[in-house]
């Protein structure tokens, strides 16, 4: 007995110590855990996924200096090859305390070859924990519809693939994110008075739910005036695109919003109220906008086919919902490439609604490129109607190809100018004419007036026209041609002609001179 009480006594002093200081150390670790959010980027490019990472590191409420990369770098970013991973850690509002760890998965490609590697990802522990985001970008609006068919196939055909347990879990956050926010509080927080008081569902919300909450995010909506001025778009374009968008994501649940790298408003807001991360209360409210045309935010749960019917008049709510509820049906490759293999799949009629809709008029994708039209898309089609109905449009050629047509013509026109050269010069040579006159008229007729124009000099303060002194010349030269033909003499007769006239001349002075001197 008293051995024993000496080993109580013991046991109490030390291994009793012991413990005590086991469970606090537990508690404190238990209370220091960090939850695990699970972030699912799909669609863009790398570079696009990155500046959507630096945007949701953003927080445009906290007025405290940004943390210095320096000291604390960026987690890397491996999203070039497949699916790409990272990390972020939450911080609150004064960057004293880590909320949250997010787990960022990243695939640019909608390809079926990629979907297998998103299956591990969907377990029944991280998908209550998990958001789909879908990058779009408004350098391309016109593909936008067709990126979110491809993408919600991909996903359609991985839930359907889940086990029993998934799906179950799938079920129980369908339930709890669709009766989210729609006792009229703000999304995330719901007043005590109207907690118990649920707003039913209207027409075309939740039709197509994916069990895991889902965010589009338009990015790079600064080049929305660039498509204005360069496309020539017009406010019907931006409104037949916020309306479409609108309504298939309706269908699902989501939200939408608008970022521009400069100024990404509310999108850690959005994100992190997705994904039940405690925020500080400035953060928690989400402002709806769909007036302002590059800073559209519709929160989850918020939109409905009254509201938008009302930002433009004549849009068919209705038939858009209906056709996206057919396009977005898995198609067979689809099928097979995600390991569906259940015998139900193999029925026809399942795989009736997965044909392209390329193939298909009036589907929701064909109507939505055949307003939004690709620009690259219709000019490749006028230049092949251009070449089957040739018009008035001229084709211009190359710039190279243009010069060495050109070098050619001048080399020919010179080698006929030297030989027309030449020829001048060999018929002077017969003719024998050197006169300044013959090498201005050419054979043919044409004289220098012919290539320079009329030639005018100063002479003494007056204008001269040289063709007037030429002609001058001319006509006096041929006035003394005819004298000269008329009297021939030769040389030798015109010195003594001049010597005797000369003498005659001196004589007859001479004469006079002395007739006239006075006498003496």
């Amino acid at each position: 007995m008293t051995y024993r009480s000496d080993h109580d006594r013991q046991s109490i002093g030390g291994d009793g110590k012991k413990d005590i200081w086991l469970s606090m150390l537990d508690e404190v670790s238990s209370g220091k855990r960090l939850p695990e959010k699970n972030l699912l980027i799909l669609g863009g490019t790398p570079e696009s996924q990155i500046e959507f990472l630096e945007s949701l590191s953003h927080d445009p409420t906290s007025r405290r200096r940004p943390l210095d990369r320096s000291r604390d770098p960026m987690p890397p970013i491996a999203n070039r090859f497949a699916l790409g991973y990272t990390y972020q850690d939450v911080i609150d509002a004064d960057q004293e305390d880590t909320l949250a760890r997010l787990s960022l998965y990243l695939l640019s490609d909608p390809s079926p070859s990629f979907a297998p590697l998103l299956k591990p990802l969907l377990t029944p522990r991280s998908l209550p924990n998990m958001l789909v985001v879908i990058l779009l970008d408004w350098s391309r609006p016109w593909s936008w519809l067709r990126q979110l068919q491809e993408w919600m196939r991909t996903l359609r055909t991985l839930v359907v693939s889940l086990d029993d347990e998934c799906k179950e879990v799938i079920e129980a956050n369908i339930i709890h994110r669709r009766e989210r926010g729609r006792s009229g509080a703000a999304d995330g927080i719901q007043s005590t008075a109207d907690a118990s008081i649920a707003i039913p569902l209207g027409s075309g919300e939740w039709d197509e739910p994916l069990g895991v909450p889902l965010c589009v995010v338009c990015q790079n909506a600064d080049k929305i005036e660039s498509l204005e001025r360069e496309r020539g778009w017009k406010e019907e374009k931006f409104d037949f695109v916020l309306q479409y968008m609108r309504t298939v994501l309706l269908k699902h649940g989501a939200s939408l919003i608008y970022t521009m790298p400069s100024a990404p408003g509310s999108l850690q807001t959005l994100i992190y109220s997705a994904l039940d991360i405690e925020l500080s209360p400035e953060r928690k409210s989400l402002k709806h906008n769909v007036i302002d045309r590059d800073r559209v935010l519709v929160p989850p749960n918020w939109d409905s086919w009254g509201k938008i019917r009302v930002l433009r008049e004549g849009f068919d709510v209705e038939g858009v919902s209906k056709a996206w509820s057919m396009e977005i049906q898995p198609t067979r490759a689809t099928e097979i490439s995600e390991g569906v293999t259940d015998g139900e799949q193999n029925d026809p009629v399942v795989y009736a609604h997965g044909v392209d809709s390329k193939d298909k008029e009036g589907s929701a994708v064909a109507i939505y490129e055949d307003t939004i039209r690709d620009p690259d898309r219709d000019s490749s089609l006028a230049q092949a109607l251009r070449l089957k109905n040739p018009g008035i449009e001229v084709e211009t050629m190359d710039n190279q190809k243009f010069l060495a047509e050109q070098l050619e013509r001048l080399e020919s026109y010179r080698a006929e100018d030297e030989a027309e050269k030449k020829g001048r010069e060999a018929r002077r040579a017969a003719s024998g004419s050197s006169s300044l006159y013959s090498g201005l008229v050419e054979e043919s007729g044409r004289t220098v007036h012919d290539y320079i124009g009329p030639v005018h000099f100063n002479i003494g303060g007056i204008q001269v026209d040289a063709d007037d002194e030429l002609k001058r010349l001319k006509d006096r030269a041929a006035r003394r041609t005819p004298e000269l033909e008329a009297t021939p003499t030769s040389p030798g007769q015109m010195d003594n002609e001049k010597l005797a006239s000369f003498f005659a001349g001196l004589m007859k002075k001479t004469g006079g001179s002395a007739s006239n001197s006075p006498r003496s």
